[in-house]
């Protein structure tokens, strides 16, 4: 069985965060394990209240892990203080785990910023470097790139170039915030790759960004390259956003198993 390590905050409500990488990486029949980065009070309607794990507690949970059951590859979600970040790329630089997947969480749905500036450089100077693929959405990657303004697919192709100049690996770049498509851009060695999709009548979203990058991080445990890998996870998303569960009073969470 492949192994599959999350480094994320939890949900309590169970769409996003660990919650959602762990039933996304049941559901491809892989075994997941996790490394938990912060504690939410949360629900539909937001986040309530947030309780940091420490540093020191962050990396004796990827000691653990990584002494023990080592994973085929490695996604990491919302890593919210510079002191966390400097751990865990310490620890990744130690064990160097094959593939990492790194869906920089910046900005929540509101528009808010997640992350201090000093957390956000870090993320950006030493994280974002020791990733096999990152995969920001529009706001993201609008602050990956300074600023500039993303609202078409040319758009999306600037910003691309804009951060390879900083970032080597590959970059996905997710077109959900677009007004009339759905369309993924992969940049990686100088090529464009466009992964069209429909965008689907669904109010409820919660949990998206984790669930497509888990996936990801499934398929290249499973073998397959960045571009198939993509792919695959862009088709199980899709079906878990038709599956149209309707959950809470707020942006609800996905069917993370509709296919079991």
């Amino acid at each position: 069985m492949k192994k599959v390590l999350s480094i994320a905050g939890s949900d309590s409500s169970g769409g996003a965060g660990i919650q959602a990488d762990i039933k996304t990486i049941t559901a491809h029949k892989m075994y997941a394990m996790t490394a938990i980065t912060a504690l939410t009070a949360q629900n539909t309607m937001g986040v309530d209240s947030v309780l940091e794990a420490t540093p020191e507690f962050v990396g004796q949970q990827l000691d653990s892990i990584m002494n023990d059951i080592f994973p085929d590859s490695v996604k990491i979600g919302m890593v919210s203080s510079p002191h966390i970040i400097e751990v865990i790329v310490e620890k990744l630089k130690e064990y160097k785990p094959k593939h990492i997947v790194v869906d920089p969480v910046m900005i929540s749905t509101s528009g808010s910023p997640l992350l201090s500036k000093d957390a956000m450089d870090v993320l950006i100077t030493k994280l974002l470097p020791l990733a096999t693929l990152i995969t920001p959405n529009i706001p993201e990657a609008q602050c990956l790139c300074g600023g500039m303004k993303i609202e078409t697919k040319e758009d999306m192709q600037k910003a691309a170039i804009q951060i390879a100049k900083h970032y080597q690996g590959n970059i996905l770049i997710k077109g959900g915030h677009l007004l009339d498509s759905a369309d993924d851009l992969l940049y990686s060695n100088g090529q464009f790759t466009w992964f069209t999709g429909v965008k689907i009548e669904n109010p409820n979203t919660h949990g998206t960004g984790c669930t497509l990058s888990s996936a990801i991080a499934c398929n290249l445990a499973d073998g397959h390259d960045v571009n198939m890998s993509i792919q695959y996870a862009k088709d199980y998303l899709t079906g878990a956003l038709q599956d149209q569960l309707n959950l809470g009073k707020g942006n609800g969470p996905l069917n993370h198993c509709y296919k079991i």
